[in-house]
């Protein structure tokens, strides 16, 4: 079995990782004037769309028949990016609605980023006996803990959601539906093949939410900040499963290079 790199697929991976982190905030921008949110939720929706593409693509993509190898690989390359292009992409782009610790964001980031993949890179260096106890365990706690941290951030801000709740969908709904449509659109204009078009679209489509909801519920004052991430986690999972839905019932010719 031949690894995949990204010097395998160097187009895709750099048109993906571009991509991912243009069409994102810049969408999450230009939402948030085109509905004139208010500051809270413009940074928040700004946030989201600077955060990386989240872990769950990789199973969308191989629902969506896509390229599972260059989904891997773009989000590993998106997360670890992160580290450095989310502060500085929100405080250059919600640093204009209010303001944005850069600093904060970054060690935050790295902490929420970094430390459990060097954590889980140690443990299953050195203790692969306990990694393979816990393994079958970390799905669920997965689940359960994006379930309590975006039920945390809606609960907090119930009585606001009631009153501006449709506002911030419709935000989260274009946002996602921007990614997700100018993900393949460019990929396709770039020459790139279907099957990686589709991984392409569902990556820049699909956000790391969780991070989203910790960074704004840690570094900015109005706990509404961090509704339109958790709202995103809930778009982007609908759209992910309809596209890998409608996607699936045709196969597409993947380049061989």
């Amino acid at each position: 079995m031949i690894l995949a790199t990204p010097f395998s697929m160097p187009k895709e991976v750099l048109s993906g990782f571009v991509l991912q982190y243009a069409v994102m905030p810049i969408s999450g921008f230009l939402v948030s004037k085109l509905l004139n949110l208010p500051s809270y939720y413009a940074a928040g929706l700004i946030l989201v769309g600077c955060c990386p593409g989240g872990t769950a693509s990789n199973i969308v993509t191989y629902i969506a028949r896509g390229n599972v190898a260059l989904s891997v690989l773009m989000t590993a390359a998106s997360t670890f990016a992160s580290v450095v292009m989310t502060p500085f992409l929100t405080a250059k782009l919600a640093g204009q609605y209010v303001a944005v610790d850069a600093t904060g964001l970054l060690v935050s980031t790295m902490q929420v980023v970094l430390l459990p993949v060097l954590v889980g890179a140690f443990l299953n260096q050195y203790f692969q006996s306990l990694v393979k106890i816990v393994t079958p365990l970390m799905p669920p706690i997965a689940v359960g803990t994006v379930a309590v941290l975006c039920g945390n951030a809606i609960a907090q801000s119930s009585s606001a959601i009631l009153m501006s709740g449709r506002q911030v969908v419709l935000a989260a709904f274009l946002l996602h539906a921007s990614g997700f449509f100018f993900g393949y659109l460019f990929s396709r204009m770039l020459g790139i093949d279907v099957a990686s078009s589709r991984t392409i679209s569902i990556e820049v489509g699909m956000q790391n939410s969780v991070l989203g909801v910790v960074l704004a519920t840690k570094h900015f004052a109005n706990p509404l900040t961090a509704v339109p991430c958790a709202v995103s986690s809930v778009c982007h999972s609908v759209f992910g499963s309809v596209l890998a839905g409608i996607w699936r019932r045709s196969v597409p010719v993947q380049n061989d290079d």
